[in-house]
């Protein structure tokens, strides 16, 4: 009878025909850089510029503030900043700046 089991490496993670192929841990190779946006992100951001400055850019987002204050103070919390640092001119870290943000109840009519 002929034994038909194949042979494995001893270290299961190296390729047995090129033990130095492949990265090592925590190398990187490739790819895209740090921060910079995949393709369907940029289309989509730059779709939403578009369509922003099509009905009226901050003047919309002017009337908007007023017609639907829930709405804009949503959008305001989307895109502020959720902390902020400072340091002083000497280095030392000064306390970080809390901003509030109080909505107004309009009443019409």
């Amino acid at each position: 009878m002929v034994d038909v089991t194949a042979k494995v490496a001893s270290d299961s993670r190296k390729r047995a025909s090129n033990p130095n192929r492949g990265s090592k841990p925590g190398e990187k190779r490739g790819g895209r850089v740090k921060g910079t946006p995949n393709k369907m992100t940029r289309t989509i951001k730059a779709a939403i510029e578009e369509a922003f400055h099509k009905v009226g850019g901050s003047s919309y987002l002017a009337t908007m503030a007023i017609e639907q204050p829930a709405a804009f103070m949503t959008l305001l919390g989307k895109v502020l900043p959720t902390q902020m640092e400072h340091s002083n001119p000497d280095g030392t870290m000064s306390a970080p700046t809390r901003i509030v943000i109080e909505a107004a109840l309009v009443k019409s009519g």
